[in-house]
């Protein structure tokens, strides 16, 4: 196909270049843009006329003779063609002196062997000159033909435009089929409007400036990949270009109405015509095709989605790299928190100045420059939050929470859409004591979500795993190496299939979960659930339970059941109702800041009951005391009450007179 337009270019061309022929010999070559029509005007009758390849009837000397060969004819030949001369294959070396053709407008070299230009200089009226499929290697004795309007050179062996200086009248200059490999030398033709450099080595077009008449540049099988700004151009025709941004300067072009694209790699792209249309509004023709208004406006259109799209596609980019600095910037954070509990740690368990170790790497610290360093590591961590410390990220059917603060999301309102899509929850540089606080939120904000994910969260102990099980469902459980000692256990897997049995897992870190790996777990661990709800006091299980769970425990008390069965069948009596067995509940876990929590709090009461019961040991221990000073004090009391009772009553009118005056006293 582009074969195809290769040649019909070559064919549009050579009718292009008879056409300028009759427009020299008709108007005796003066002629302006308006008059010249390089399209519309092809003159096929001409173009066999001139280019027959009829041989006339000449007269060459001895090609033995060391002098170049003379070329004379008749006095009749030169009546039927006065001012034109044809010799192509003629197997000529040399051009041949040319005697007493000084009137000669139009001489014809075609498909010779001419390694040279030259004896051609008294010509001074000649106006076409085709070397046409020579061997010239270089361009040379053209100098004094001033007159000179078209000049084909193609298809020959020259690697350099040169000695065109007095050509200034040149209205066509064709070099295809060279070894040129820049444009040079042609600034200073102003009258050029067809320049043909096709199938040569150029890589760059450059050096254009001064070609103000140009209206076709052929640049077609060559290796161009860069373009220096030329505005007066009309038809642009390239053939190695892969991107538009090579081209994109020509759309300053002003007077640029034509261009042909086709052959080049950006014209088999989907975008391609498009895009050309929208940057270069100008354009009359693409491709050698008519444009039209419907495609303009198409192109506007398809335009404006494609710069959406870039701006979309650039601000994607933007979010990206922003959500790689905050998760830089939270690792950070995060690694300054882990260097800092563990050099905290250290201290408390070598207090008498011991060697200790930090990240695996011994040092020996003293308090002093322990201070020092925890300072630094503080001062960094504050110096860390002024950038974002955590990062909420919501990817297809997954919730990313990066960073301790992105837990607070759990307290935000999420749409029922968005809320009702989420499977799969990613913890990341989060502690998993602070994700165990919010697990009741999550299964209530996120019904739907089966998949838990942690990554650096610091999972250490078996233990840690019990919290799982107040979740409402779980499927998929992935617990990264990194951040997460527990996974170099050997049976950790084992042990979150027991203790979360009731959630029926499917997969643990992308593996899936057999019926043996079940079997393996209660072997492993089904004791521990028994011992650790034997040794749990009554009161302490049935904290533990709803109402449901309370019936359930007192059947296992009452002993209803089989001892050795009545675990496995509850176990399985669970699995199906989706419950957590009894047994497995008492396998709890607390934080830290909970246990510590607990510890105050039993400190508390511990005081309270520490200091009433000194009270009332004490008060026990007076009125004791006080009983024994009575008894002792008791018999003499007796006496003296007695004693005073017989000496009030002894005179009875008296003591009747003092019981009246005692009421008369006490009323008033």
């Amino acid at each position: 196909k582009n074969m195809g337009k290769y040649y019909s270019l070559c064919y549009l061309h050579l009718k292009l270049v008879t056409f300028v022929l009759n427009i020299v010999l008709q108007f005796e070559f003066r002629i302006n843009k308006e008059q010249s029509s390089f399209h519309n005007r092809l003159l096929q009758h001409d173009l066999e006329k001139n280019y027959s390849g009829r041989q006339d009837n000449t007269n060459f000397g001895s090609s033995s003779s060391i002098s170049f060969p003379v070329l004379q004819r008749t006095a009749e030949e030169k009546i039927l063609s006065s001012d034109r001369l044809t010799l192509e294959r003629q197997k000529l070396t040399v051009c041949p002196v040319i005697d007493g053709e000084d009137h000669l407008r139009l001489l014809n070299f075609q498909h010779n062997f001419i390694t040279r230009i030259q004896n051609i200089s008294n010509l001074q009226h000649l106006v076409f000159l085709d070397l046409y499929d020579n061997q010239i290697e270089e361009i040379s004795g053209v100098s004094t033909l001033r007159s000179l309007r078209v000049l084909l050179l193609g298809k020959n062996r020259i690697k350099k435009i040169s000695n065109l200086e007095n050509l200034k009248n040149l209205d066509v200059l064709d070099l295809h089929g060279n070894q040129i490999t820049k444009i040079e030398n042609i600034g200073h033709l102003s009258e050029l409007r067809v320049l043909n450099l096709a199938r040569n080595l150029l890589t760059i077009v450059e050096n254009l400036n001064g070609l103000d008449s140009l209206t076709e540049l052929n640049l077609r099988h060559n290796q161009v990949s860069a373009i220096v700004r030329k505005k007066t151009l009309c038809l642009f025709i390239f053939d190695f270009f892969s991107f538009f941004e090579d081209i994109l300067c020509l759309a300053d072009s002003s007077s640029l109405s034509d261009i042909t694209l086709d052959g080049n790699p950006i014209a088999q792209e989907t975008w391609y015509k498009h895009t050309v249309l929208h940057h270069m509004m100008q354009l009359r023709q693409l491709d050698m095709k008519r444009i039209t208004e419907e495609e303009r406006r198409m192109a506007s259109v398809a335009a404006r989605k494609e710069e959406e799209r870039k701006r979309e596609s650039h601000k994607q980019t933007l979010l990206k790299e922003k959500k790689r600095l905050t998760i830089c910037n939270i690792a950070r954070q995060w690694e300054i928190q882990q260097n800092r509990i563990a050099l905290v740690a250290s201290l408390n368990q070598d207090k008498d100045n011991e060697p200790c170790q930090i990240n695996g790497s011994d040092s020996y610290v003293f308090p002093e420059e322990s201070r020092s360093l925890n300072t630094i590591l503080s001062s960094a961590v504050q110096g860390l939050s002024v950038l974002e410390s955590h990062l909420v990220e919501v990817e297809g059917d997954t919730l990313c929470l990066y960073g301790a603060g992105a837990l607070e999301c759990l307290d935000r309102n999420w749409s029922v859409q968005t809320a009702g899509i989420i499977v799969t929850v990613s913890f990341t540089f989060i502690e998993f004591d602070e994700i165990v606080q919010v697990l009741t939120k999550l299964k209530t904000k996120f019904p739907n979500s089966v998949h838990l994910k942690f990554k650096e969260t610091n999972l250490v102990t078996l233990q840690q795993f019990n919290a799982l099980g107040q979740m409402h469902r779980i499927e998929q459980l992935t617990v990264d190496p990194q951040g997460n000692p527990v996974v170099s256990f050997t049976l950790w897997k084992y042990y979150v299939l027991f203790r979360l049995n009731h959630f029926n897992l499917q997969k643990i870190n992308g593996v899936k979960v057999t019926e043996n790996d079940i079997v393996m777990a209660e072997r492993l661990f089904g004791i521990l659930a028994y011992v650790a709800s034997s040794e749990l006091p009554h009161y302490r299980m049935l904290s533990l339970f709803g109402e449901s769970r309370r019936k359930q425990f007192h059947y296992l008390l009452e002993g209803k059941g089989k001892k050795s069965g009545i675990g496995s069948e509850e176990s399985s009596d669970n699995r199906r109702n989706g419950g957590e067995s009894t047994t497995r509940a008492t396998l709890s876990y607390t934080t830290k800041d909970f246990h510590m929590e607990k510890l105050e709090e039993i400190k508390e009461r511990k005081t309270f009951c520490q200091t009433y019961v000194e009270n009332l040991v004490k008060e026990a221990a007076d009125i004791n005391m006080k009983n024994e000073s009575l008894q002792k004090l008791w018999p003499q009391m007796f006496i003296e009450l007695v004693r005073d009772a017989v000496i009030e009553i002894r005179n009875k009118n008296s003591y009747m007179k003092l019981c009246l005056q005692r009421i008369t006293d006490q009323k008033q």
